[in-house]
């Protein structure tokens, strides 16, 4: 059995993806980042881990209905 390592190397990355496909911070917690598709009216919140496992970043593809890379 093969077990994949995280979709993105950092959370970093993914902040890039979502950004790249018109999504924008709304607000930062201490422990969670608000995102925003305002085109799509959608949120998703982020939280502030280094790595974001793979079924949580394609949750948050689907919460702000954005492409999966």
């Amino acid at each position: 059995m093969h077990i994949r390592g995280p979709a993105f190397d950092s959370r970093r990355d993914l902040i890039r993806h979502l950004k790249k496909h018109g999504c924008a911070l709304l607000r930062e917690g201490s422990n969670h980042s608000v995102f925003v598709n305002r085109a799509r009216r959608k949120s998703a919140t982020l939280p502030r881990h280094r790595e974001i496992n793979d079924f949580l970043a394609r949750k948050i593809f689907r919460d702000l209905e954005v492409s999966e890379p």
